[in-house]
């Protein structure tokens, strides 16, 4: 049987820690020390019989009852959980990554490891596995990877949005003929609405707040009334529709609002549309399959044409209980200042943390490393019990299942954008009106998430492994090495930023 491992660290240190193991256990074999859990055992159960006093009928058959049946469980525990029996026999999972970049985990296909020769060696060592231990390795890794595997596909939309974000029309021309069509068009248009005031749904009133309105494109009186009042390269004079105005050499003419907006080619909305790169918007249409193409080009060219950004939400997306219910002076101040402190600490908290999601996999083979190795001489001073055998297996179990929750951790920080802000998640999103912002303008609660997001990677796992407690699992401190483990490595992160930004001052 294989033993799968994620990784070529993990891959190294486990082929490592079995060939430790093996010279530990044979050191406890060639010793004699074996034999004293046994001695240790025959003890033990005397002299519990001894202290139960006279009426429990033949003191001799009892202690001999017990002591046989604490031999045999011994027995079975050395041969199956302590002595080597199977060689080692490592291979490395690949993974599925066309799952990975789909939906932010990385799915183990065992069908696809290369595998390894009939045993693996290190510096001519060779090394076995108990019995016990092949199972388990087994059965958690294949609990682990079908866990992963089950866990949804997301859209990673704090890339997306990050993209949205940091597109702008590069094309000097073209940002004032934006300025030009909102002078020209957009401007009396709105001005035109505001007299009439027509009686207009939720919908039609976020629609009339920019510059590409279904509303005053597919309305008569509005954008086919006006026109440019400039002439326009992308469109040729005509004598009928242009009648009264100046000609120029170029023949340029002065088509309608409408025209200037939508036609085809020249059309403003699809110069504008050009500027963004045309693998974001398949992405963008994919996830927003509630939308027509339509409706998710006008959403991205409202993004990158609008003057500022328009509000998403009209309430908050988390629930907090900073302030008051209406907020005073005071906590408006507070707020504001609690703002800044994050971002500021952001600049050394989120390296830190990106720091320790990195060392996080390699802690975790550590620990790994650091059980097999002291099995051998955790059940020689557990007597070989068989509660001591179960404990140990369950711990086994749940340092190889946190890989699980280091996946779940990363899906939720790369997809809570989309339950929060879409339809992805099968649930309506919390605000009245999609925008393409996708939460940019919400920056208090976005940052105090990404603050929260990053202990999850710590928090999950300690929890795990808190909860088998709960169902008499002593796993104690299992995972305490994970926080020690990365704390230097997430203060040497968080020095990153100061250095830049010290390097940049001077």
């Amino acid at each position: 049987m294989t033993l799968l491992t994620t990784d070529y660290l993990e891959y190294y240190l486990t082929l490592v820690a079995w060939i430790v193991h093996n010279g530990i256990w044979a050191i406890v074999v060639t010793s004699g020390v074996i034999a004293l859990p046994f001695l240790a055992i025959i003890l033990g159960e005397w002299l519990n019989v001894r202290t139960e006093g006279a009426d429990e009928g033949n003191k001799g058959i009892l202690s001999s009852q017990r002591i046989e049946n604490r031999i045999w469980v011994a027995i079975v525990v050395v041969m199956f959980a302590c002595v080597p029996t199977i060689d080692v026999d490592l291979a490395t999972i690949k993974f599925d990554t066309s799952r990975s970049a789909q939906c932010q985990v990385n799915v183990p296909l065992p069908t696809d490891t290369g595998w390894s020769q009939s045993f693996t060696t290190l510096n001519n060592q060779s090394a076995k596995v108990p019995v016990w231990w092949v199972f388990m390795h087994a059965l958690s890794r294949a609990v682990t990877g079908a866990s992963v595997a089950a866990i949804p596909c997301g859209t990673d939309l704090r890339q997306m949005r990050m993209e949205i974000n940091a597109t702008r029309i590069a094309d000097p021309v073209l940002a004032q003929e934006v300025a030009d069509f909102t002078h020209d068009c957009y401007g009396p248009a709105r001005a035109k609405l505001f007299m009439s005031r027509p009686d207009l749904d939720d919908n039609q009133m976020h629609d009339v707040t920019w510059i590409g309105s279904r509303f005053f494109t597919d309305t008569a009186g509005y954008y086919d009334t006006y026109r440019a009042q400039t002439p326009r390269d992308g469109w040729t004079y005509d004598s009928d529709r242009d009648a009264g105005l100046a000609q120029v050499p170029s023949g340029a003419g002065y088509p309608t609002c409408s025209q200037w907006w939508n036609d085809a080619g020249n059309g403003l909305r699809a110069r504008l549309l050009q500027q963004v790169e045309p693998g974001l918007l398949s992405r963008i249409a994919g996830w927003a399959g509630f939308l027509s193409r339509t409706e998710v080009d006008d959403s991205v060219v409202r993004a990158i044409a609008a003057p500022g950004r328009q509000k998403m939400n009209l309430g908050n997306v988390y629930a907090d209980y900073g302030g008051q219910i209406e907020k005073t002076l005071p906590n408006i101040v507070t707020r504001a200042a609690g703002d800044v402190g994050m971002a500021v600490g952001s600049l050394a908290y989120f390296p830190a943390m990106d720091v320790v999601r990195q060392a996080l996999p390699m802690v975790m083979s550590l620990l790994k490393l650091a059980l097999i190795i002291s099995t051998p001489l955790l059940f020689t001073l557990a007597t070989y019990d068989i509660r001591a055998f179960v404990t140990i297996s369950c711990v086994y179990f749940a340092l190889y299942f946190v890989d699980f929750w280091f996946e779940l951790a990363r899906w939720v920080d790369s997809t809570i954008l989309d339950a929060l802000y879409g339809w992805g998640m099968g649930f309506n999103r919390p605000h009245m009106n999609f925008n393409i912002m996708m939460g940019l303008d919400n920056t208090f609660g976005d940052m105090l998430l990404n603050f929260v997001m990053g202990t999850m990677f710590i928090v999950l796992p300690t929890f795990w492994v808190a909860a088998l407690g709960w169902v008499g699992v002593r796993a104690g401190g299992a995972l305490k090495g994970l926080n020690d483990g990365t704390s230097g490595a997430g203060q040497a992160g968080a020095k990153g930023a100061s250095a830049m930004s010290g390097g940049t001052l001077k």
